[in-house]
């Protein structure tokens, strides 16, 4: 039995593991202690060793997501460290891709549906740095010349919401069909970007 797997401290991943598979298969409302349990096979009280509730769960599969996501994204503004401008496009892309990619994840890490986050300070530390290299790849940006000088809390939070407005309204199939029918994703994002770049500069 797959509890036989559980005896040695892996429990609490592995319900993250079921967890974030639940996800992708049934949504947020298909998630519940109980179905995290029966998807691990595991007895329905097991997950409370480990998570008090729900809430519990989510907050630690987000925490598992950010992870993953800063993991990537860091590699990629390391390596473009010295090219500001294809560091901007690629972080970008990497956060269009990991929503496309992990669509039920990504939903459940950008949303309000953890009630008490200082409840889960590994979470809160986690979208604290995730924020930071936003930043650190803006500052980046302005000190090559290619954004404008200013807060770069303020403009990373422009930018940000301009990429994430962007994925919203790809993974809701609100973008007219006769753009995706000309450009690829890839190539609208870097049109959008490049011209929510300029009105930033010029404003």
């Amino acid at each position: 039995m797959k509890s036989d797997q559980y005896h040695h401290g892996d429990l609490k991943n592995a319900l993250i593991d079921a967890g974030i598979n639940i996800l992708k298969q049934k949504g947020i409302r298909g998630l519940s202690l109980r179905s995290a349990a029966q998807e691990a096979g595991v007895s329905h009280s097991a997950p409370y060793a480990h998570f008090k509730d729900k809430q519990a769960l989510i907050a630690a599969i987000s925490t598992r997501g950010l992870q993953q996501f800063y993991e990537k994204v860091s590699q990629i503004a390391e390596c473009h460290q010295k090219e500001p401008n294809v560091q901007l496009y690629e972080v970008a892309w990497a956060y269009v891709s990991f929503a496309m990619h992990d669509t039920g994840l990504f939903k459940i890490i950008f949303s309000s549906i953890i009630e008490r986050e200082h409840d889960y300070p590994d979470f809160v530390k986690i979208s604290h740095q995730n924020f930071g290299l936003i930043v650190d790849v803006i500052e980046n940006n302005q000190r090559a010349g290619i954004l404008k000088r200013g807060d770069s809390n303020l403009i990373a939070i422009s930018i940000w919401s301009m990429v994430h407005g962007f994925i919203s309204l790809y993974l809701e199939k609100q973008i007219p069909s006769v753009i995706l029918g000309e450009y690829q994703t890839q190539q609208l994002l870097r049109t959008i970007l490049n011209q929510f770049i300029t009105s930033v500069n010029e404003s």
